[in-house]
């Protein structure tokens, strides 16, 4: 496996944890009431979300699914029912309220999946990374 593919998964779970950071910490916010709280969760969340990205890009990389977006709809939902779970756990454990935890996965997983299938959308449109699709690009523009 190329090396630049390992560049491309943490440039995606970078970017993917900011974008799910900034939905986590205002969804927080608005359900708990206290700003506080809210950046408690965002923060704890970005060293077990970005753990778990990476881990689920790594599979996901050698699963057979060609088809962009049946791919990305799978992909949304496996993604979702980790973060969620994960959520649900942090938000509990910071709030101290099993209800609060609840609330905040529940509220975050029509919020993130609509977030992530975009971010999905965008970065199959981004060669970075992807050496094999780019030489493919480039030979067809020869041919």
């Amino acid at each position: 496996m190329a090396t630049s593919s390992y560049k491309r998964h943490l440039a995606k779970t970078i970017t993917w944890r900011i974008v799910g950071t900034l939905d986590t910490i205002v969804l927080s916010w608005i359900i708990t009431g206290n700003p506080l709280t809210g950046l408690k969760i965002g923060a704890a969340e970005v060293i077990t979300k970005m753990l778990l990205y990476y881990l689920h890009e790594r599979v996901w990389f050698n699963i057979g699914i060609k088809e962009s977006r049946k791919r990305h709809i799978y992909k949304t939902f496996t993604w979702r029912a980790i973060g969620t779970l994960d959520t649900i756990l942090l938000s509990w454990f910071i709030s101290g309220n099993p209800l609060t935890g609840l609330q905040i996965g529940v509220a975050e997983v029509i919020t993130k999946m609509i977030l992530y299938y975009f971010h999905e959308r965008t970065w199959y449109r981004i060669n970075f990374g992807l050496d094999r699709r780019r030489e493919r690009k480039s030979w067809k523009k020869t041919s």
